[in-house]
């Protein structure tokens, strides 16, 4: 879908398709007939976006066969859809049934991740609407926190400047722009906007900034105002933003809680975990550890990185960082010029919710996509954005 910010800049609304399981093309021409065809038609709109999941071997196939792009470009037509962003975030594998800390690798150490990162740029390319101003690509924030060493650093900006050439490259041969942003996450080398600061110093902002996600940023505390007037300060651009609610628990001692909250305990994902505490916010990488394991405090609010539908509350009494997220989208595109125009609601974790969460079938599933984006784009609509 797309909306006009009052300034007159066309700000994209898609949702991402990682929430998928599709490996290999073929899976991805299902995908978009079986879900992202069907959530279009539920909305009643003539053309949604798309915000592309792309696996590596899959994006190498369509950088490197012109006739496989233009037929994948043909499948999003006849469905109407668009797409001015990709999600090159997770590797490949992303619903193993036990994905964890592998979906951080390879990071930005590694060679592979900046092939899949120009290969899913230059896909891109040749997908993007005739009248998009530009595209956006999401990938990790260049590792997990360990190991982490000066000389792995090193390494991870050399490669994050052969990326900017690579899609400055891209720009001269194609014509279209395309940008790479870096996603804060519990847990990774960038955690947080100032860590964002201090580690993607001297980047080239031209083709690469961030990617804010609004469950991360509330995950670990921050204020979203502070957030983004942190970036701007240091001049490093929102490239994109996912739309995401986390798992909010006011009172993580209390006994009712703490079983509602175990129902979210599950093999597939991770689930960082973070409390506020007077010495600074103190976490752990996954549910189990802070439940039992390894005990947080609990004498402080817990938030969890679990992606939540955007449209409905967990069991009482757990909530979700739904007032984050509206404030997000007011620091993001609620001021006189809006600090990013892609925007991708990203709950990917519709198959792992407590069994009376989940959706029963792919109808349900198509449903509930699309009360996501109809909660995202009333948020809009609220800020003072038009549809377009």
């Amino acid at each position: 879908m797309r909306l006009r910010h009052p300034d007159g800049t066309v700000v994209h609304l898609a949702y991402c398709s990682n929430v998928h399981p599709a490996e290999d093309l073929a899976g991805i021409h299902d995908q978009l007939r079986r879900f992202a065809g069907p959530v279009r038609a539920e909305l009643g709109v003539d053309r949604l976006g798309l915000g592309l999941w792309l696996p590596a071997q899959a994006a190498g196939l369509l950088a490197a066969d012109r006739s496989e792009l233009a037929a994948l470009r043909r499948t999003l037509d006849e469905q109407g859809l668009e797409v001015v962003t990709l999600n090159a975030f997770p590797y490949g594998g992303f619903h193993d049934p036990v994905v964890k800390h592998r979906v951080y690798r390879p990071d930005w150490t590694e060679p592979e991740r900046l092939e899949f990162t120009l290969d899913a740029a230059a896909v891109l390319a040749g997908l993007l609407p005739e009248d998009a101003v530009r595209g956006s690509v999401s990938t990790l924030p260049l590792a997990w926190h360990t190991p982490w060493s000066p000389e792995r650093a090193a390494t991870a900006r050399v490669n994050l400047d052969l990326l900017a050439d690579g899609l400055a490259r891209l720009r001269d041969r194609t014509g279209r722009t395309v940008r790479v942003g870096l996603e804060p996450e519990p847990g990774c080398v960038v955690e947080t906007t100032a860590q964002a600061v201090r580690e993607l110093a001297g980047i080239d902002t031209e083709h690469l900034g961030v990617c804010v996600d609004t469950a991360h940023l509330a995950t670990v505390f921050e204020d979203p105002a502070e957030a983004m007037a942190r970036l701007t300060s240091a001049g490093l651009p929102v490239v994109k933003a996912q739309v995401s609610a986390a798992l909010d628990v006011a009172d993580p001692a209390d006994p009712a809680s703490r079983a509602v909250l175990a129902e979210f305990v599950e093999d597939r994902f991770l689930h960082q975990v973070r409390e506020p505490t007077a010495d600074g916010v103190v976490g752990r990488d996954d549910l189990p550890e802070a439940l039992g394991d390894e005990p947080l405090p609990a004498e402080g609010p817990w938030r969890v990185h679990f992606h939540l539908p955007l449209h409905s509350a967990p069991r009482s009494p757990l909530g979700s960082t739904t007032a984050s997220l509206t404030a997000s989208l007011g620091a993001l595109v609620g001021g006189p010029r809006p600090l990013t125009d892609h925007l991708e609601v990203e709950t990917y974790t519709w198959a792992v919710l407590p069994p009376d969460q989940r959706p029963a079938d792919d109808a349900g599933l198509v449903a509930g996509i699309a009360a996501e984006l109809r909660h995202a784009r009333g948020e809009l609509l609220s800020l003072g954005l038009e549809d377009a």
